[in-house]
């Protein structure tokens, strides 16, 4: 439709992936470092490190440095495949690393001024007309309220000074969680099966994320199936309601700032 789309992941997710991944990952860079006869002594070094490390790692236990930056990395390359999926150029994309995220820990810090000025320093310099922000307040590691609320203050700062952030809207949907309730619905997008699928395909990207991934919640269905299953049951709804039939419907609310 011609939109200049925009995507920011405010965290790296680097707590949310599993060790073997990491194993995984570090080999394939030992292997391809050693095709192109590169020096591997000290990726081998980190990787022997690494799996001593995870042979006595503790539960709960924090992550060494090294083993997040992967992990971190791991998130980013499959964020950046399901963007590309999705049509958006590599410049587009856009990784924030909020200071309060990086803890190591399911417990994170408390939200500070840097994590502010880095939300408003990127919408200042693409200045939206619609803000998309997760509203899966139901989220168990309480971070999509967090991210949304940083979102938020940086929004209520620029209004004060800034002429286009009036007339820029924020929007929420919803991903794996609960939907909205049918009365708080402001907008309904259709989805095509072919849409459906393309869906489900950008989310395959997030490849640590698929079969069960380290913080599932109470549903035992993967994110994608969650995700299908909630926007057909809000095309049933819409259907049951008189209006057309689709084969799902993303929903998403305003909210007023």
């Amino acid at each position: 439709q011609g939109h200049d789309v925009h995507v920011a992941y405010q965290t790296s997710g680097n707590t949310a992936v599993w060790d073997d991944d990491v194993l995984r990952y570090m080999e394939f860079a030992i292997d391809f470092n050693k095709e192109i006869n590169g020096n591997t002594t000290q990726l081998e070094t980190i990787y022997k490190d690494t799996r001593e490390f995870f042979a006595h790692k503790q539960p709960n236990q924090v992550d060494t440095p090294k083993v997040l930056d992967v992990k971190g990395f791991i998130r980013k390359t499959e964020a950046i495949a399901g963007a590309r999926y999705a049509g958006l150029q590599d410049d587009h994309i856009h990784f924030m690393m909020l200071p309060f995220y990086e803890t190591g820990k399911t417990q994170k810090n408390a939200v500070g001024e840097e994590d502010i000025r880095q939300t408003m320093e990127l919408l200042q310099n693409i200045k939206p007309q619609q803000v998309y922000a997760a509203g899966d307040f139901a989220d168990p590691n309480g971070t999509h309220i967090v991210c949304f609320n940083i979102v938020l203050e940086a929004l209520r700062r620029l209004k004060a000074t800034e002429d286009w952030v009036k007339d820029c809207w924020l929007w929420l949907y919803r991903g794996a969680w609960l939907e909205f309730d049918m009365h708080e619905i402001e907008m309904a997008v259709p989805l095509s099966p072919q849409e459906v699928i393309r869906k489900r395909n950008a989310i395959f990207k997030h490849q640590s994320q698929k079969d069960r991934p380290v913080f599932p919640g109470d549903d035992a269905r993967e994110f994608w199936v969650r995700a299908e299953d909630r926007n057909r049951e809000t095309a049933e709804n819409y259907n049951q309601l008189g209006m057309a039939e689709y084969a799902a419907m993303e929903a998403f609310k305003r909210y007023i700032f």
